[in-house]
Protein backbone atom coordinates (compact mmCIF):
# COMPACT_ATOMS: atom_id res chain seq x y z
CA UNK A 1 0.00 0.00 0.00
CA UNK A 2 1.31 3.45 -0.93
CA UNK A 3 2.33 5.51 2.08
CA UNK A 4 0.30 8.70 2.57
CA UNK A 5 2.43 11.75 1.78
CA UNK A 6 1.57 14.84 3.82
CA UNK A 7 3.05 18.09 2.45
CA UNK A 8 4.11 20.90 4.75
CA UNK A 9 1.44 23.06 3.12
CA UNK A 10 -1.06 23.06 0.28
CA UNK A 11 -2.82 26.22 -0.92
CA UNK A 12 -6.58 26.24 -0.28
CA UNK A 13 -7.86 27.52 -3.65
CA UNK A 14 -11.56 27.12 -4.42
CA UNK A 15 -13.67 27.36 -7.55
CA UNK A 16 -14.67 30.96 -6.80
CA UNK A 17 -11.03 32.03 -6.85
CA UNK A 18 -10.51 30.19 -10.14
CA UNK A 19 -13.64 31.68 -11.71
CA UNK A 20 -12.61 35.18 -10.61
CA UNK A 21 -9.18 34.77 -12.19
CA UNK A 22 -10.76 33.57 -15.44
CA UNK A 23 -13.16 36.53 -15.41
CA UNK A 24 -10.24 38.88 -14.81
CA UNK A 25 -8.30 37.45 -17.76
CA UNK A 26 -11.36 37.86 -19.97
CA UNK A 27 -11.89 41.43 -18.77
CA UNK A 28 -8.60 42.50 -20.36
CA UNK A 29 -7.48 44.27 -17.18
CA UNK A 30 -4.60 42.23 -15.75
CA UNK A 31 -2.46 44.66 -13.79
CA UNK A 32 -3.44 46.99 -10.93
CA UNK A 33 -7.06 47.96 -11.39
CA UNK A 34 -10.59 47.46 -10.06
CA UNK A 35 -9.93 44.06 -8.44
CA UNK A 36 -7.02 45.48 -6.45
CA UNK A 37 -9.17 48.39 -5.29
CA UNK A 38 -11.89 45.98 -4.19
CA UNK A 39 -9.39 43.77 -2.36
CA UNK A 40 -7.90 46.78 -0.57
CA UNK A 41 -11.29 48.01 0.58
CA UNK A 42 -12.35 44.58 1.79
CA UNK A 43 -9.13 44.08 3.73
CA UNK A 44 -9.27 47.58 5.21
CA UNK A 45 -12.75 46.84 6.54
CA UNK A 46 -11.71 43.40 7.83
CA UNK A 47 -9.05 44.85 10.14
CA UNK A 48 -10.85 48.12 10.95
CA UNK A 49 -8.13 50.35 9.50
CA UNK A 50 -8.46 53.69 7.76
CA UNK A 51 -6.14 52.98 4.82
CA UNK A 52 -5.00 49.84 2.98
CA UNK A 53 -2.54 49.40 0.11
CA UNK A 54 -2.07 46.11 -1.75
CA UNK A 55 1.50 45.36 -2.88
CA UNK A 56 3.36 42.43 -4.41
CA UNK A 57 4.90 41.08 -1.17
CA UNK A 58 5.19 41.67 2.55
CA UNK A 59 8.83 42.55 1.93
CA UNK A 60 7.67 45.38 -0.33
CA UNK A 61 5.19 46.43 2.34
CA UNK A 62 7.90 46.61 5.01
CA UNK A 63 10.23 48.53 2.68
CA UNK A 64 7.55 51.08 1.80
CA UNK A 65 6.74 51.49 5.49
CA UNK A 66 10.33 52.32 6.42
CA UNK A 67 10.76 54.63 3.44
CA UNK A 68 7.59 56.54 4.35
CA UNK A 69 8.83 56.89 7.93
CA UNK A 70 12.05 58.44 6.66
CA UNK A 71 14.46 55.72 7.79
CA UNK A 72 17.99 56.57 6.68
CA UNK A 73 21.67 55.95 7.30
CA UNK A 74 22.57 56.55 10.93
CA UNK A 75 19.21 55.25 12.16
CA UNK A 76 18.83 52.09 14.23
CA UNK A 77 15.75 49.87 14.13
CA UNK A 78 15.07 47.14 16.68
CA UNK A 79 14.43 43.85 14.84
CA UNK A 80 13.86 40.39 16.35
CA UNK A 81 16.61 37.93 15.57
CA UNK A 82 13.94 35.20 15.40
CA UNK A 83 12.47 36.18 12.05
CA UNK A 84 12.75 35.77 8.29
CA UNK A 85 15.32 37.73 6.27
CA UNK A 86 12.87 40.40 5.07
CA UNK A 87 12.26 42.03 8.46
CA UNK A 88 15.87 43.15 8.75
CA UNK A 89 16.94 43.43 5.12
CA UNK A 90 14.50 46.28 4.44
CA UNK A 91 16.31 48.27 7.13
CA UNK A 92 19.49 47.79 5.12
CA UNK A 93 17.68 48.90 1.94
CA UNK A 94 17.39 52.31 3.62
CA UNK A 95 21.04 52.35 4.68
CA UNK A 96 20.03 52.03 8.33
CA UNK A 97 21.19 49.48 10.91
CA UNK A 98 19.08 46.63 12.33
CA UNK A 99 19.75 46.10 16.03
CA UNK A 100 18.86 42.47 16.72
CA UNK A 101 16.83 41.48 19.78
CA UNK A 102 16.49 38.08 21.48
CA UNK A 103 13.18 36.20 21.70
CA UNK A 104 10.89 35.10 24.48
CA UNK A 105 11.55 31.39 25.21
CA UNK A 106 7.86 30.53 25.28
CA UNK A 107 6.18 32.23 22.31
CA UNK A 108 9.37 33.14 20.33
CA UNK A 109 8.21 36.75 19.90
CA UNK A 110 10.47 39.73 20.59
CA UNK A 111 11.69 39.98 24.19
CA UNK A 112 11.02 43.58 25.20
CA UNK A 113 13.35 43.30 28.20
CA UNK A 114 16.19 42.41 25.85
CA UNK A 115 15.10 45.21 23.51
CA UNK A 116 15.44 47.68 26.41
CA UNK A 117 18.88 46.27 27.22
CA UNK A 118 19.98 46.56 23.58
CA UNK A 119 18.96 50.24 23.59
CA UNK A 120 20.97 50.80 26.77
CA UNK A 121 23.97 49.06 25.21
CA UNK A 122 23.53 51.13 22.06
CA UNK A 123 23.69 54.31 24.13
CA UNK A 124 26.69 53.14 26.15
CA UNK A 125 28.68 51.64 23.29
CA UNK A 126 28.24 48.12 24.54
CA UNK A 127 27.11 46.61 21.23
CA UNK A 128 29.46 45.25 18.52
CA UNK A 129 31.68 47.99 17.13
CA UNK A 130 30.77 46.89 13.60
CA UNK A 131 27.32 48.43 14.06
CA UNK A 132 28.88 51.88 13.82
CA UNK A 133 28.92 54.92 16.08
CA UNK A 134 26.29 57.55 16.73
CA UNK A 135 23.31 55.41 15.77
CA UNK A 136 19.95 56.93 16.70
CA UNK A 137 17.12 54.51 17.57
CA UNK A 138 14.03 55.29 15.49
CA UNK A 139 11.68 52.35 15.58
CA UNK A 140 10.77 48.77 16.39
CA UNK A 141 9.51 45.99 14.09
CA UNK A 142 7.94 43.17 16.12
CA UNK A 143 6.95 39.91 14.39
CA UNK A 144 3.98 37.79 15.47
CA UNK A 145 5.67 34.40 15.16
CA UNK A 146 3.44 31.62 13.88
CA UNK A 147 0.32 33.78 14.01
CA UNK A 148 -0.03 34.42 17.75
CA UNK A 149 0.25 38.13 18.46
CA UNK A 150 2.74 39.22 21.06
CA UNK A 151 1.52 41.51 23.85
CA UNK A 152 1.04 44.39 21.46
CA UNK A 153 -0.10 46.68 24.27
CA UNK A 154 3.26 46.22 26.00
CA UNK A 155 5.04 46.77 22.67
CA UNK A 156 3.09 49.99 22.09
CA UNK A 157 4.00 51.24 25.55
CA UNK A 158 7.63 50.29 24.99
CA UNK A 159 7.75 52.23 21.71
CA UNK A 160 5.78 55.31 22.73
CA UNK A 161 7.70 55.64 25.99
CA UNK A 162 10.94 55.91 24.00
CA UNK A 163 9.69 58.04 21.14
CA UNK A 164 9.84 55.17 18.65
CA UNK A 165 7.45 54.31 15.84
CA UNK A 166 6.32 50.69 15.44
CA UNK A 167 5.92 48.73 12.21
CA UNK A 168 4.34 45.29 12.67
CA UNK A 169 5.61 42.44 10.56
CA UNK A 170 2.29 40.62 10.56
CA UNK A 171 3.23 38.17 7.79
CA UNK A 172 1.84 35.30 9.91
CA UNK A 173 -0.99 37.15 11.65
CA UNK A 174 -4.13 37.36 9.56
CA UNK A 175 -6.71 36.95 10.82
CA UNK A 176 -5.44 37.40 14.38
CA UNK A 177 -6.49 39.51 17.35
CA UNK A 178 -5.32 40.57 20.80
CA UNK A 179 -6.82 41.72 24.08
CA UNK A 180 -5.20 42.65 27.36
CA UNK A 181 -7.68 40.63 29.43
CA UNK A 182 -11.00 38.78 29.00
CA UNK A 183 -12.82 41.93 30.11
CA UNK A 184 -11.41 43.92 27.18
CA UNK A 185 -12.69 43.94 23.57
CA UNK A 186 -10.74 42.15 20.87
CA UNK A 187 -8.50 44.28 18.65
CA UNK A 188 -7.68 42.94 15.20
CA UNK A 189 -4.06 42.82 14.10
CA UNK A 190 -3.84 46.01 12.05
CA UNK A 191 -6.55 47.81 14.00
CA UNK A 192 -4.37 50.67 15.27
CA UNK A 193 -1.97 48.08 16.69
CA UNK A 194 1.04 49.86 15.15
CA UNK A 195 2.02 52.92 13.12
CA UNK A 196 1.96 50.65 10.07
CA UNK A 197 1.10 46.94 9.82
CA UNK A 198 2.33 44.71 6.99
CA UNK A 199 0.75 41.40 5.94
CA UNK A 200 1.82 38.58 3.61
CA UNK A 201 -0.21 36.61 1.07
CA UNK A 202 2.58 34.25 -0.03
CA UNK A 203 1.47 30.80 -1.17
CA UNK A 204 1.74 29.16 2.27
CA UNK A 205 0.10 31.94 4.28
CA UNK A 206 -3.33 31.84 5.91
CA UNK A 207 -4.80 33.56 2.86
CA UNK A 208 -2.90 33.77 -0.41
CA UNK A 209 -2.66 35.64 -3.69
CA UNK A 210 0.32 33.52 -4.77
CA UNK A 211 2.68 36.41 -4.13
CA UNK A 212 1.38 39.54 -2.44
CA UNK A 213 1.08 41.71 0.63
CA UNK A 214 -0.98 44.44 2.25
CA UNK A 215 -0.13 47.57 4.20
CA UNK A 216 -2.62 49.12 6.63
CA UNK A 217 -2.35 52.33 8.63
CA UNK A 218 -4.53 55.00 10.17
CA UNK A 219 -2.13 57.73 9.04
CA UNK A 220 -3.36 59.16 5.75
CA UNK A 221 -0.11 61.01 5.10
CA UNK A 222 1.94 57.82 5.39
CA UNK A 223 -0.58 55.95 3.23
CA UNK A 224 -0.31 58.58 0.49
CA UNK A 225 3.48 58.37 0.50
CA UNK A 226 3.49 54.57 0.35
CA UNK A 227 0.98 54.51 -2.50
CA UNK A 228 3.10 57.01 -4.43
CA UNK A 229 6.33 55.06 -3.89
CA UNK A 230 4.74 51.68 -4.69
CA UNK A 231 4.56 52.59 -8.39
CA UNK A 232 7.68 54.46 -9.51
CA UNK A 233 6.83 57.64 -7.62
CA UNK A 234 4.29 58.55 -10.33
CA UNK A 235 1.66 61.18 -9.68
CA UNK A 236 -1.04 58.97 -11.28
CA UNK A 237 -1.31 55.18 -11.40
CA UNK A 238 -2.16 53.10 -14.47
CA UNK A 239 -5.79 52.65 -13.53
CA UNK A 240 -6.28 56.38 -13.08
CA UNK A 241 -4.65 57.09 -16.43
CA UNK A 242 -6.35 54.41 -18.51
CA UNK A 243 -9.72 53.80 -16.85
CA UNK A 244 -11.38 56.39 -19.07
CA UNK A 245 -11.90 59.02 -16.40
CA UNK A 246 -8.30 60.04 -15.74
CA UNK A 247 -5.65 61.99 -17.58
CA UNK A 248 -2.98 60.37 -19.74
CA UNK A 249 -0.39 62.63 -18.15
CA UNK A 250 1.69 61.91 -15.07
CA UNK A 251 4.68 63.33 -13.26
CA UNK A 252 7.55 61.57 -11.47
CA UNK A 253 7.66 63.14 -8.02
CA UNK A 254 10.05 60.67 -6.30
CA UNK A 255 12.33 57.74 -7.30
CA UNK A 256 9.87 55.01 -6.38
CA UNK A 257 9.67 51.24 -6.79
CA UNK A 258 7.67 48.63 -8.71
CA UNK A 259 5.68 47.09 -5.87
CA UNK A 260 2.09 47.10 -7.15
CA UNK A 261 -0.21 44.05 -6.91
CA UNK A 262 -1.95 42.81 -10.06
CA UNK A 263 -5.66 42.30 -10.58
CA UNK A 264 -4.91 38.64 -11.36
CA UNK A 265 -3.52 38.22 -7.85
CA UNK A 266 -6.26 40.31 -6.25
CA UNK A 267 -8.88 38.13 -7.97
CA UNK A 268 -7.67 35.25 -5.80
CA UNK A 269 -7.36 37.45 -2.72
CA UNK A 270 -10.94 38.75 -2.82
CA UNK A 271 -12.36 35.27 -2.29
CA UNK A 272 -9.60 34.17 0.07
CA UNK A 273 -10.51 37.16 2.22
CA UNK A 274 -14.15 36.13 2.25
CA UNK A 275 -13.15 32.69 3.56
CA UNK A 276 -10.41 33.87 5.92
CA UNK A 277 -12.16 33.16 9.22
CA UNK A 278 -13.49 29.82 7.97
CA UNK A 279 -9.95 28.77 7.01
CA UNK A 280 -8.57 30.04 10.32
CA UNK A 281 -11.11 27.92 12.19
CA UNK A 282 -10.01 24.84 10.24
CA UNK A 283 -6.39 25.53 11.18
CA UNK A 284 -7.43 25.95 14.80
CA UNK A 285 -9.33 22.67 14.67
CA UNK A 286 -6.15 20.94 13.49
CA UNK A 287 -4.16 22.65 16.24
CA UNK A 288 -6.62 21.38 18.85
CA UNK A 289 -6.23 17.83 17.55
CA UNK A 290 -2.46 18.15 17.84
CA UNK A 291 -2.77 19.45 21.40
CA UNK A 292 -4.96 16.50 22.35
CA UNK A 293 -2.76 13.94 20.63
CA UNK A 294 0.57 15.22 21.93
CA UNK A 295 -0.49 16.24 25.44
CA UNK A 296 1.31 13.32 27.08
CA UNK A 297 4.43 13.33 24.93
CA UNK A 298 7.15 14.61 27.24
CA UNK A 299 9.55 14.70 24.31
CA UNK A 300 7.68 17.67 22.80
CA UNK A 301 6.99 21.19 24.05
CA UNK A 302 3.81 22.40 22.39
CA UNK A 303 3.30 25.99 21.19
CA UNK A 304 1.63 28.56 23.47
CA UNK A 305 -2.14 28.80 23.56
CA UNK A 306 -3.29 32.09 25.09
CA UNK A 307 -6.97 32.76 25.81
CA UNK A 308 -6.34 36.46 25.17
CA UNK A 309 -5.14 35.87 21.62
CA UNK A 310 -7.10 34.93 18.52
CA UNK A 311 -4.43 32.76 16.90
CA UNK A 312 -4.05 32.70 13.11
CA UNK A 313 -2.28 29.29 13.34
CA UNK A 314 -0.04 29.93 10.36
CA UNK A 315 2.46 27.60 12.05
CA UNK A 316 2.39 24.80 14.60
CA UNK A 317 6.00 24.88 15.89
CA UNK A 318 7.00 22.30 18.49
CA UNK A 319 10.20 22.34 20.53
CA UNK A 320 11.97 19.01 20.91
CA UNK A 321 13.18 18.14 24.39
CA UNK A 322 16.50 16.86 23.15
CA UNK A 323 17.48 15.61 26.61
CA UNK A 324 14.53 13.22 26.40
CA UNK A 325 15.36 11.99 22.88
CA UNK A 326 18.19 9.82 21.61
CA UNK A 327 18.28 11.72 18.28
CA UNK A 328 18.83 15.34 17.32
CA UNK A 329 16.54 17.69 15.39
CA UNK A 330 18.07 16.85 12.01
CA UNK A 331 17.44 13.12 12.47
CA UNK A 332 13.94 13.79 13.81
CA UNK A 333 13.11 15.69 10.62
CA UNK A 334 14.76 13.05 8.40
CA UNK A 335 12.66 10.30 9.97
CA UNK A 336 9.46 12.33 9.64
CA UNK A 337 10.25 12.88 5.95
CA UNK A 338 10.89 9.15 5.56
CA UNK A 339 7.43 8.60 7.06
CA UNK A 340 5.96 10.93 4.42
CA UNK A 341 5.50 13.99 6.66
CA UNK A 342 6.67 17.38 5.41
CA UNK A 343 8.17 19.77 7.97
CA UNK A 344 10.05 23.04 8.19
CA UNK A 345 12.04 25.07 10.73
CA UNK A 346 11.15 28.66 11.71
CA UNK A 347 13.82 29.98 11.72
CA UNK A 348 17.58 30.02 11.86
CA UNK A 349 17.91 33.30 13.82
CA UNK A 350 19.42 36.20 11.92
CA UNK A 351 22.46 36.46 14.18
CA UNK A 352 23.48 32.93 13.11
CA UNK A 353 23.61 33.86 9.42
CA UNK A 354 26.99 34.81 7.91
CA UNK A 355 25.88 38.27 6.81
CA UNK A 356 24.91 39.45 10.30
CA UNK A 357 27.95 37.84 11.89
CA UNK A 358 30.49 39.12 9.39
CA UNK A 359 29.07 42.60 8.70
CA UNK A 360 27.84 43.51 12.19
CA UNK A 361 29.80 41.21 14.46
CA UNK A 362 26.86 39.64 16.29
CA UNK A 363 27.79 36.64 18.45
CA UNK A 364 25.61 33.69 19.51
CA UNK A 365 26.07 34.43 23.22
CA UNK A 366 24.38 37.82 22.79
CA UNK A 367 21.11 35.99 22.04
CA UNK A 368 21.10 33.06 24.48
CA UNK A 369 17.42 32.15 24.08
CA UNK A 370 17.25 32.21 20.27
CA UNK A 371 20.64 30.50 19.97
CA UNK A 372 19.45 27.63 22.14
CA UNK A 373 15.80 27.27 21.17
CA UNK A 374 16.18 27.25 17.40
CA UNK A 375 18.07 23.93 17.56
CA UNK A 376 14.91 22.35 18.99
CA UNK A 377 12.31 23.85 16.63
CA UNK A 378 10.26 21.83 14.16
CA UNK A 379 7.14 23.18 12.40
CA UNK A 380 4.51 20.52 11.71
CA UNK A 381 2.01 20.70 8.82
CA UNK A 382 -1.05 22.87 9.51
CA UNK A 383 -3.08 24.28 6.64
CA UNK A 384 -6.78 24.73 5.97
CA UNK A 385 -6.84 22.27 3.06
CA UNK A 386 -5.39 19.52 5.28
CA UNK A 387 -7.53 16.37 5.27
CA UNK A 388 -8.43 14.42 8.39
CA UNK A 389 -6.40 11.41 7.29
CA UNK A 390 -3.39 13.68 6.84
CA UNK A 391 -3.76 15.03 10.38
CA UNK A 392 -3.97 11.46 11.67
CA UNK A 393 -0.83 10.53 9.71
CA UNK A 394 1.12 13.39 11.31
CA UNK A 395 -0.08 12.42 14.77
CA UNK A 396 0.89 8.78 14.27
CA UNK A 397 4.29 9.56 12.76
CA UNK A 398 5.28 12.04 15.48
CA UNK A 399 4.00 9.86 18.30
CA UNK A 400 5.74 6.77 16.94
CA UNK A 401 8.98 8.67 16.48
CA UNK A 402 8.90 10.01 20.06
CA UNK A 403 8.21 6.53 21.45
CA UNK A 404 10.96 4.92 19.37
CA UNK A 405 13.64 7.43 20.38
CA UNK A 406 12.61 8.28 23.93
CA UNK A 407 15.41 8.01 26.46
CA UNK A 408 14.62 5.56 29.22
CA UNK A 409 15.91 7.89 31.92
CA UNK A 410 13.62 10.79 32.78
CA UNK A 411 14.81 13.90 34.58
CA UNK A 412 14.47 13.82 38.37
CA UNK A 413 11.11 15.17 39.44
CA UNK A 414 9.42 14.34 36.12
CA UNK A 415 6.75 11.70 35.90
CA UNK A 416 7.41 9.00 33.35
CA UNK A 417 5.58 10.00 30.17
CA UNK A 418 2.82 7.91 28.66
CA UNK A 419 4.40 6.42 25.53
CA UNK A 420 1.15 5.08 24.07
CA UNK A 421 -0.03 6.59 20.81
CA UNK A 422 -2.80 9.11 21.20
CA UNK A 423 -4.51 9.40 17.82
CA UNK A 424 -7.85 11.17 18.37
CA UNK A 425 -10.92 10.25 16.39
CA UNK A 426 -11.23 12.79 13.61
CA UNK A 427 -14.75 13.83 12.74
CA UNK A 428 -15.29 14.76 9.11
CA UNK A 429 -15.23 18.48 8.41
CA UNK A 430 -18.24 19.84 6.60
Amino acid sequence: MTKLQVPFFRPDIGEREIDEVVATVRSGWLTTGPKVKSFEEGFRAAVNARCALAVNSCTAALHLALEALGVKAGDAVLVPTMTFAATAEVVRYQGATPVLVDCDPFDLNMDLADAAMKLEQLASGGLPANLGEGLVPRGITPVHVGGMMMDIGAAQEFASGRGLWMVEDAAHAFPAAWRRSPADPWRQCGEATATITCFSFYANKTITTGEGGMIVTNDGRLAERMRLMALHGLSADAWSRYAGTGSWDYKIVAPGYKYNLTDLAAAIGIHQLARAEQMRQRREQIARRYFEAFADLYELELPPDNADRLHAWHLFPVKLRLDALSIDRAEFIRELHAAGIGTSVHWRPLHLHPYYQEVFGWRPEEFPVATSVWERLVSLPIFSAMRDEEVAAVVEAVSTLCARHARTAVAVGQDSPDRSLRVPSLEPVS
